[in-house]
């Protein structure tokens, strides 16, 4: 199910520029603060009369929220996707060095331990205010705070590893380090990886989320889920169809992923397998 959601909103966003009815950027000042099912109804020069549908209604600015949000959908999978191939990958390397060679263990994850002493988030705000802002800066500022989660994974995974006979007979053999932790470590420390990245795919949309409805993220020009709900705060009592849409394709989307990721664990782990 959670698949299933996650390929929908996957497809809303490749397809957006086909689904959208308007250019999600184009300021219409007539059409300011439209509820969502307004019709407008325009003359052209020729005379004849077409009519504009704003499904979700308008922002502040008589821009198409309905297009603004498909548009989101890229940005914010973007985002996750990237920020989890980044943070699984640069975590499976630090996590299997730090698992498998005891002499850097304790210097590496006092620096692990270091950077989740603090909230995400604020690390995030703090990495992206020293740089300009943009979707390069968004995404280093959440794969920095996103490592260290990763890699006590990993290195949790390998210190079981490590003690198991196989890996004793591979040492005994004469098995180089780097073979050995590549042929014997790695594969059984793939599995509860791929359900991690997951989780740090749901996490990475939600403070990106943030970050934008902060104004400390992605530019306001861009349309992203978090842009949309900060351009519409300022009258959600009155309009609240500005926040109230973004919010249920974002909820939506980090529901489906973390329902996917609920997935592969019950079907990856062994023990969670044998009670189904």
């Amino acid at each position: 199910m959670g698949g299933t959601i996650l390929a929908v909103i996957l497809l809303i966003g490749l397809t957006a520029p086909f689904l959208g009815t308007r250019d999600p950027s184009q300021i219409d000042p007539v059409s300011r603060n439209k509820r969502p099912g307004a019709v407008r109804v325009l003359t052209g020069a020729d005379g004849r009369q077409v009519s504009t549908t704003y499904w979700m209604g308008t922002d502040s600015l008589g821009r198409d929220i309905y297009s603004r949000v498909l548009y989101g959908a890229r940005v914010s999978l973007l985002v996750g996707v990237t920020v989890a191939l980044i943070s699984v990958a640069a975590g499976l390397v630090i996590g299997l060095l730090a698992g498998y060679l005891r002499w850097l263990d304790g210097f590496v994850m006092r620096i692990m331990d270091g950077l989740m002493a603090m909230p995400a988030i604020l690390l995030a705000i703090a990495l992206v205010s020293l740089s300009t802002a943009g979707l390069r800066a968004v995404i280093l500022a959440i794969v920095i705070p996103e490592v260290p989660r990763v890699v006590r994974l990993v290195r949790s995974v390998v210190l079981s590893i490590r003690e198991e006979p196989y890996v004793e007979a591979a040492i005994a053999l004469g098995a180089r380090t780097v073979p050995l932790i590549v042929r014997h470590v790695l594969p059984n420390a793939l599995a509860p990886l791929i359900v991690q990245a997951t989780y740090v795919c749901a996490s990475a949309i939600v403070i990106e989320a943030i970050l934008s409805f902060l104004g400390v993220g992605i530019p306001p020009e861009t349309p992203t889920w978090g842009n949309i709900m900060a351009e519409g705060r300022a009258l959600f009592r009155v309009f609240p169809h500005n926040i109230l849409f973004p919010g249920i394709f974002l909820a939506a989307t980090v529901l489906a992923v973390n329902i996917m990721g609920d997935g592969l664990r019950d079907s990856l782990d062994p023990r969670l397998r044998k009670r189904l």
